[in-house]
C-alpha cells in the first residue's frame, strides 16, 4: 500500500484510481469495528511501529455525495465543527485541483499535539468525489517546537454516490505520527475515535446548507477555480517530507489512565 516518492508531483488519474482501489479493497485489511453502518479496518502494526494504516467507512442515507464533498473542502466551516483543529489554512495553489495547506490538531491527552504540511489534490468523476494528500516540506513552514510534525504518506476521502440523496464516505490514512505510540492509542483510534469523527462529519453535513446560505454561499473555489485567490507556487519550491528527517517522539510508555476522549484524527 505504501507510496514511495522521490519528487513532489501532482497526483494523476492513476494515483486517484489506486486510491479508490485501496479504499474498496478488503485484502490485507482486518476489520476492527462494525456497527450501525460504520466499519473500521486496519493493517497489522506492531507495538511502536512507525507507519499506521487505517480506513473507516460510513453509510450516509440522507446527504448527497456532493454536499459531503463541499463540507470536507470548506476550511471556514471546518473551524466551526472540527473540535480538534488548532489551526488550518491554505498556503498556495499549484493547479486548478491541487494546493498546499497547513493543519494542526489536538491529540488525545497525554499525547503531544501534531501538525502537517500537505499537498492536496481532488478529483470528481461520475459517481465519486476524492480528496487525497501527502506530506511535503515548505521552506516557510518548518516544524514548530510545541508540535510534533507528522507525516501523511497517503491520506484522503472517497465519497461514493449511492443515490440522489445518499452516499458512502471512506476515510483512509497511511501516516507516520512521528511517535512510538502505545498499542492502546492505536486501538482507541480504530475502535472509537475514527467512527466518532465520521459520524460527526455526517452530522455537520446535515447542517451545512443552512450555514452556507449565511456565509458566502457562492464561494466554492474547489468547484470554481476562478474564485481561488491563493498565490501560485512552483513545485520546485517543495520537497518530499521524509519521516526520517524529523524528530521521533517516544510516547510508548504513556498510560491510558490519563487519556482524554479527544478525537485526534487528522482531516
Amino acid at each position: 500500500m505504501s507510496v514511495e516518492r522521490d519528487t513532489v508531483q501532482i497526483p494523476d488519474d492513476l494515483a486517484f484510481a489506486s486510491f479508490r482501489q485501496q479504499c474498496e479493497s478488503t485484502q490485507g485489511w482486518q476489520q476492527k469495528y462494525s456497527k450501525l453502518g460504520v466499519g473500521v479496518w486496519v493493517q497489522d502494526t506492531s507495538e511502536g511501529k512507525a507507519v499506521h494504516r487505517m480506513k473507516c467507512r460510513i453509510e450516509i442515507k440522507d446527504v448527497p455525495a456532493e454536499l459531503v464533498y463541499d463540507v470536507l473542502h470548506d476550511n471556514e466551516y471546518r473551524e466551526k465543527w472540527d473540535k480538534q483543529v488548532i489551526k488550518t489554512f491554505d498556503i498556495a495553489r499549484l493547479t486548478v485541483n491541487a494546493d498546499i495547506g497547513y493543519y494542526s490538531w489536538k491529540c488525545p491527552s497525554p499525547l503531544k499535539d501534531r501538525d502537517v504540511i500537505t499537498l492536496r489534490s481532488w478529483l470528481v468523476t461520475d459517481n465519486d468525489y476524492m480528496i487525497i494528500n501527502y506530506s511535503v516540506k515548505h521552506p516557510d513552514f518548518p516544524p514548530q517546537k510545541d508540535l510534533v510534525r507528522a507525516v501523511s504518506i497517503l491520506t484522503g476521502y472517497l465519497i461514493h454516490s449511492t443515490g440522489s440523496g445518499s452516499c458512502d464516505l471512506v476515510y483512509m490514512a497511511e501516516a507516520d505520527p512521528r511517535g512510538s505510540l502505545p498499542k492502546w492509542v492505536i486501538n482507541k483510534a480504530s475502535q472509537y475515535l475514527a467512527p466518532k469523527v465520521l459520524k460527526r462529519i455526517h452530522k455537520v453535513s446535515l447542517k451545512y446548507p443552512e450555514w452556507k446560505r449565511k456565509n458566502r454561499p457562492h464561494l466554492k473555489p474547489w468547484l470554481y477555480p476562478e474564485q481561488n485567490n491563493l498565490p501560485t507556487m512552483s513545485l520546485d519550491v517543495l520537497s518530499i517530507q521524509h519521516a526520517e528527517s524529523l524528530e521521533n517522539i517516544d510516547e510508548s510508555a504513556l498510560s491510558e489512565e490519563n487519556a482524554s476522549d479527544d478525537e485526534g484524527i487528522k482531516g
